[in-house]
Formats: structure tokens, C-alpha cells, sequence
């Protein structure tokens, strides 16, 4: 039987490896805690202040950090405390999702500086490619040669086995079908030199919300994205947990008991889709759901019933996922407005207060921020996490 080895990657680091580490570390601790001054990243850090000192120095010099007004009355000198700059790194970030795509330029703070968007009835490889092509170009021109030369990478989210998606007949089925085998990052090498990293959808939500939401308040959490079809991620230990293959945190398709006591998925039980479904039952345009600014008021009479349904499904999950990690919040958002959000975290926390948690701590259950934009927001995060923050869950490997 082949043995399984986990070891904490530690020696043999060179020099420069260390710094890097280092540099990531106090990166990692600002963006977390916001501005803070050389004494408190030594203290949070564990690092001596001259290294702290020197590694701020640098970092500052590259244009990765700036420094913030000096804060005064308190006993010796005053401090200046340390903040990422906004200019500092910019990413691209593509969304290909079942009913639109989306491409952004972010700043390394999170800030969505240009965005383009597209809607199809499906989505076909070819045009996929053609607006990320065009997009790149549109939003280049508008850029300083500074700018430019700070974008440092591009990252794509897109759901996992696309090509694997149900319910579709005809041309969608084709065009879904398209995407199996589909290489982003030799596609996307035909149109840009800068890296590539890839992320599924869910995932890249669940980071959008730990890096620049809600997600920083947690250590250890799962989170539910609600869109056309159900998604999540895991995060422990701070750092979102993609797993061997990078699918961890599928809980979308945990187990779910149909109206019939059949075995379904999450998916299936609690996703937009139904909601969709329910609209053109009655002869509305599913469109309805996605038109900007969102505002569900004149359909409430279909959104309730589908929230109710929603909030309990979610409960059950969310009490399920806790039984495998003792996770201490379970945080969750979606593609609807800010009111829908609120209204289901509430309902969920009101159905887990009844329910069985015989040998479970209950876990807080809270509301993302991002919202609709996360799963590119994520995307974008996705080059920027790889080459300025520290991963905490990158030390274990299976050797």
C-alpha cells in the first residue's frame, strides 16, 4: 500500500526565498489589518524590527507600499504606519459564467479600476476568447505605460467540468460541450504573455470575500455562493483551501433530499435556476433576475417561496459541513440584491436554531459583501494572491 507522507516544507530555503516569505508575511498582514506601523508588523510578525524595517524599505521602494500620515501624541517619536498602494499591482480577471462573462482590471486593494461585460444565451469558447481579447485591448489603451507595466497577471474562474452542466438540449448542450478539453492557458497565451491562473468559480468567490470582504474577520470558515447554480469554498487556517485537484470546497454538490425523498444535490435544491424555472412558469423573463442595478420588488411573490426553500436547504448544509471542520462561521452570498442577501442569512440562522446539533458547535452564520461581482473579483485576486501574499495552507504537501 502506497504510504501518504505530509511534511512541513522548511529547509533548504535560500536567501532570497526567505525574503520572499518575509515580504509576503507582512504583505499578508496588511492587507488584513490595514495601516499599520513598522512596530506592529514586528510584534504580528514575529520578525525583528531592523528586518521588518529593511523589508518595508524595499517594498516601499518597488511602489508595493506608501506611507501613511504620521501619527502623533504619543510618548517618542511619531510613527508613520505602512499601507498597500493601490497603484502598487493590477490584475485582469475573467468570469465565464452559464448566462454572461465579465472582465475587470483591480488594483491590489481590491478596486475595481475598469470593467467589461458581456451576456449570451450560452457560452461558446470562440466568443469567450474573442472578448477577453478585445476587452484586453480596450481597457490597455486606457492605461499609462506605469499602469501597464504593473498588471501581473490574469486570472480566469469558470465553473468546474463546464462541459458537464445539465438540463441543456440542442445548441447550448453543443456549446457546453465545447469547453471539454479547453486549455485556458494556452488559449489566453494566443492573446496576452502575462501569467495565467485559473480558478473554479466558487472558489474564486470565496476568495473575492476572503481577501477583500468579510472573509478577513474569520480564521477558519465555508462559504456558500448562491448563483444561477450553487457553489462554495473552505477556508482554513486564513487562506482559501483549494484542494489536490482544486476542487475542495464542492458543496454544491453535497446531498440533498428531493420533495420526493429522492437523493439530489445542493445544486439542484437550492440555486437560482429554480427560481428562473419558476419565472418562466408563469411567463416572465428569467432576465428579470439580472438586469443592473438589481431590484427583485416586483416578483417577491415568486422570491419568497424560493427563499424559504433556500434558507433550509442551506441550514442543513451548513450544519453538515460543520460536522467534518468545526468551522466557527459560515459565510454566505450571491448574485441578488443586498436586501435577498440579508433576508436569507437571517432565515437560515432562524432554521439552524431548531435543528439537531446534537455533537456540533453551531457555527455563526453571517453574510458575505461582495455579491455579484465576487466570482471575477476572485479571478483578478487570483495573480496577485500568487506573487504578493502568503498562502498558509502552501507548507503541507503530499509527497
Amino acid at each position: 500500500m502506497e504510504e501518504t507522507v505530509v511534511r512541513k516544507i522548511s529547509a533548504g530555503l535560500s536567501q532570497k526565498g526567505v525574503r520572499n516569505h518575509n515580504e509576503r508575511l507582512l504583505l499578508s498582514l496588511l492587507q488584513r489589518h490595514g495601516d499599520l506601523p513598522g512596530s506592529d508588523l514586528s510584534r504580528l510578525a514575529g520578525l525583528s524590527p531592523p528586518t521588518v524595517s529593511a523589508i518595508l524599505r524595499r517594498l516601499e521602494n518597488d511602489g508595493i507600499l506608501e506611507r501613511g500620515e504620521p501619527v502623533r501624541g504619543k510618548v517618542g517619536k511619531p510613527s508613520s504606519p505602512m499601507r498597500i498602494s493601490p497603484n502598487g499591482a493590477f490584475s485582469y480577471g475573467l468570469k465565464i459564467g452559464r448566462r454572461s462573462a465579465s472582465l475587470l482590471l483591480m488594483d491590489i486593494t481590491g478596486v475595481i479600476r475598469h470593467q467589461r461585460d458581456m451576456t449570451y444565451a450560452f457560452p461558446v469558447p470562440a466568443d469567450v476568447f474573442s472578448f477577453l481579447r478585445n476587452g484586453i485591448e480596450d481597457i490597455k489603451s486606457l492605461l499609462s505605460v506605469k499602469d501597464l507595466s504593473r498588471i501581473c497577471g490574469i486570472g480566469v474562474a469558470a465553473p468546474f467540468e463546464m462541459w458537464n452542466w445539465r438540463d441543456q438540449s440542442g445548441k447550448a448542450d453543443e456549446a457546453f460541450k465545447s469547453w471539454e478539453g479547453v486549455n485556458f492557458r494556452l488559449e489566453i497565451e494566443t492573446i496576452s504573455t502575462l501569467p495565467v491562473t485559473t480558478l473554479n468559480d466558487a472558489t474564486a468567490a470565496c476568495q473575492a470575500e476572503h481577501i477583500y470582504g468579510r472573509g478577513k474577520e474569520f480564521r477558519d470558515y465555508a462559504y456558500f455562493f448562491v448563483g444561477t447554480f450553487m457553489g462554495g469554498g473552505v477556508v482554513l487556517n486564513h487562506s482559501v483551501f483549494e484542494g489536490r485537484q482544486g476542487n475542495a470546497g464542492a458543496l454544491g454538490s453535497m446531498r440533498s433530499i428531493g420533495p420526493n425523498g429522492e437523493s439530489m444535490q445542493l445544486v439542484d435544491t437550492a440555486s437560482m435556476h429554480l427560481l428562473e424555472a419558476r419565472l418562466r412558469e408563469v411567463d416572465l423573463d428569467p432576465a428579470l433576475l439580472w438586469v443592473s442595478p438589481q431590484d427583485w420588488t416586483d416578483i417577491s411573490r415568486y422570491v419568497e417561496p424560493w427563499l424559504g426553500q433556500t434558507a433550509q436547504e442551506l441550514a442543513k448544509a451548513s450544519l453538515s459541513t460543520c460536522s467534518v471542520i468545526d468551522f466557527e462561521a459560515i459565510l454566505i452570498d450571491g448574485a441578488f440584491p443586498a436586501e435577498i442577501r440579508h433576508e436569507l442569512v437571517e432565515r437560515v440562522r432562524r432554521y439552524i436554531a431548531n435543528q439537531d446539533t446534537r455533537g456540533l458547535i453551531p457555527p455563526q452564520i453571517e453574510s458575505g459583501n461582495i455579491g455579484g461581482n465576487a466570482r471575477a473579483i476572485g479571478a483578478a485576486s487570483g495573480p496577485i494572491f500568487a506573487q504578493y501574499f502568503l498562502n498558509t495552507n502552501a507548507g503541507l504537501v503530499a509527497v
